[in-house]
C-alpha cells in the first residue's frame, strides 16, 4: 500500500505542510469520499473516492454540477491517503498544491458494477451519500493515445432524483466541518 502513496509522498516536504505523511491505513466499512475545495494556483475541487487502501483523487477545475448538460473536466492525480479527509488548512506556498484548502462535502460512495473493471475501461458510475453531493455521478475517461490525456475524465451527473438545471453546489462557500470560508481558513481562525 505504501507503494500506491509513493508520488504522494514523493511531492510533499513534511517538515513544512501539515498535510498527513502517507501511511498505510487500512479500510474500515464504508467507502467513505471527500471533496476538498482547493484554491492554489487555480482554484479547484479535489474529488477523493476511498478504494483499496487510498483515496484515488481528480482534480475538477469548475467543480461538481447537479446540472446532468454539464460535463465537468477531472485529471486523475496522484493516490492520497485516507487520512486526508481530514485535511484543512494552507499548504505552504512554494510547495506542491501551495494554497488553502476546505473540507467541501464529505459522505459515503457505492460504486455501481466492479470499480477495477471500471477504471480499467474508463468508465466508473457510483452512489455518492454526502452532505453536498447526493445520488448517481460518473467518471468517464476521455479516449485519446497520448499518456497526458489518460489522465483525464469527466465528472457527470447523472439523472436522477437529485438532477437540477443549475448546477445546484455555487452557494456552498464554508466548510462542512468547521463552518469556515477559504478567506477563514487562510487567516487561520478557530471553527465557528
Amino acid at each position: 500500500m505504501v507503494e500506491k502513496l509513493r508520488e504522494y509522498n514523493r511531492k510533499r516536504d513534511f517538515a513544512r505542510t501539515l498535510e498527513p505523511e502517507g501511511k498505510e491505513e487500512a479500510a474500515k466499512g464504508s467507502l467513505r469520499f471527500v471533496v476538498q475545495h482547493h484554491l492554489a494556483r487555480r482554484d479547484h475541487y479535489d474529488l477523493r473516492l476511498e478504494w483499496d487502501g487510498v483515496f484515488l483523487s481528480w482534480a475538477i477545475p469548475k467543480g461538481p454540477s447537479y446540472n446532468t448538460r454539464d460535463k465537468r473536466l477531472a485529471v486523475q492525480v496522484e493516490d492520497h491517503p485516507l487520512e486526508y479527509r481530514n485535511f484543512e488548512g494552507t499548504i505552504p506556498q512554494g510547495e506542491y498544491g501551495g494554497g488553502v484548502v476546505m473540507l467541501w462535502d464529505e459522505g459515503y460512495w457505492e460504486p455501481l458494477g466492479d470499480v477495477a473493471e471500471g477504471l480499467r475501461d474508463g468508465i466508473l458510475r457510483f452512489v455518492l451519500k454526502g452532505q453536498r453531493l447526493k445520488g448517481r455521478w460518473a467518471l468517464v475517461q476521455l479516449k485519446n493515445k497520448s499518456k497526458l490525456n489518460k489522465l483525464n475524465w469527466l465528472f457527470l451527473k447523472e439523472k436522477d432524483e437529485y438532477a437540477q438545471s443549475e448546477d445546484g453546489v455555487s452557494g456552498f462557500t464554508t466548510s462542512i466541518r468547521t463552518g469556515r470560508t477559504m478567506g477563514e481558513i487562510e487567516a487561520g481562525e478557530d471553527k465557528k
